[in-house]
């Protein structure tokens, strides 16, 4: 295992991500773990819920990482791709 200089660095919202996962989108559950941003292969409008409650539709762009803790990324509504959950 390589050398992890940041390892005995606390984690803050502003570190980088420590996991990725794919995210396939889902009405009716919530995603493992609540994201720290997403990233999507193919841009478009992303239904997510955020950790506050709020439902919203926002655009995400192909390879930018877009801030949100989201706890569930609805399928209805979704139109972007290859989502990625960023924790």
């Amino acid at each position: 295992m390589p050398d992890d200089s940041f390892a005995r660095h606390a984690a803050s919202l502003h570190s980088p991500a420590l996991r990725l996962e794919p995210i396939t989108p889902d009405d009716g559950a919530d995603l493992t773990r609540t994201t720290r941003a997403i990233n999507v292969a193919q841009s478009g409008t992303v239904r997510v819920v955020t950790a506050g409650g709020d439902t919203a539709d926002i655009f995400v762009a192909a390879g930018i990482a877009f801030p949100v803790r989201a706890t569930r990324i609805m399928a209805t509504g979704t139109t972007a791709t290859g989502i990625c959950g960023m924790s």
